[in-house]
């Protein structure tokens, strides 16, 4: 079973990209990372020591954590509405 089919990867590009097929913007990046995070994070409080996941998560977060600093670099009001739909805090 997988958690992420190719129609949950298009609403989350519809949602947060400027279409379906804009995969590439930041947005629709960060909100795909954020989703991805949110399910690893739940697999390990179940299997606490799957440390393969574990650094996935970690490399995911640090991935995010980057697309954030340059949006923030490079266009603020993108940035605060991202952070502020996805509830993210620094």
């Amino acid at each position: 079973m997988n958690y992420l089919t190719a129609e949950k990867k298009k609403e989350i590009f519809e949602k947060y990209g400027k279409s379906n097929t804009d995969t590439g913007s930041p947005e629709s990046q960060i909100a795909l990372f954020s989703y991805r995070i949110n399910h690893l994070t739940e697999h390990l409080k179940v299997h606490r020591k799957d440390y393969g996941t574990q650094r996935a998560l970690l490399k995911l977060v640090g991935k995010r954590r980057r697309l954030l600093d340059y949006l923030k670099e490079n266009d603020i009001e993108r940035y605060r509405t991202i952070v502020k739909e996805l509830n993210l805090r620094k």
